[in-house]
């Protein structure tokens, strides 16, 4: 398990649970923890677990999420809060560079499809 350490960890921490996959060299499956320790592996429950698609689509079907899965419940996270009483220039800020990221990972997509390999392990 390898704590992932990037942004704050004040209350909740996250671990990659698996070992980098030989050529993607990412990781499929994360826990966030709390930050005390509790519910890292166990009895507990942690407050989230998250599994990322492994191998090819046409190979494997589909057996995980995608970062535009996780992206997407951002984005809709954070457009309730500015529908509401939470609404700040933050907000929405990081709304319009997750639209982005969302708008390049969809690009790259539609790239890998126009050159049919999309859902293979060609590059």
């Amino acid at each position: 398990m390898r704590d992932v350490n990037i942004g704050s960890s004040n209350f909740t921490k996250v671990f990659a649970t698996d070992e980098p996959a030989l050529g993607y060299n990412a990781c499929h499956h994360y826990v966030v923890a709390f930050s005390d320790g509790v519910a890292v592996v166990g009895d507990e429950t942690p407050p989230a677990q998250v599994r990322f698609q492994d191998g090819p689509i046409k190979e494997f079907g589909v057996n995980g999420c995608h970062q535009e899965d996780l992206l997407a419940i951002v984005i809709d996270r954070l457009k309730s809060f500015q529908s509401g009483d939470f609404a700040c220039r933050e907000n929405a800020l990081a709304i319009t560079k997750l639209e982005e990221a969302m708008h390049w990972l969809n690009h790259r997509t539609q790239v890998r499809v126009s050159r049919g390999v999309e859902g293979t392990n060609i590059k």
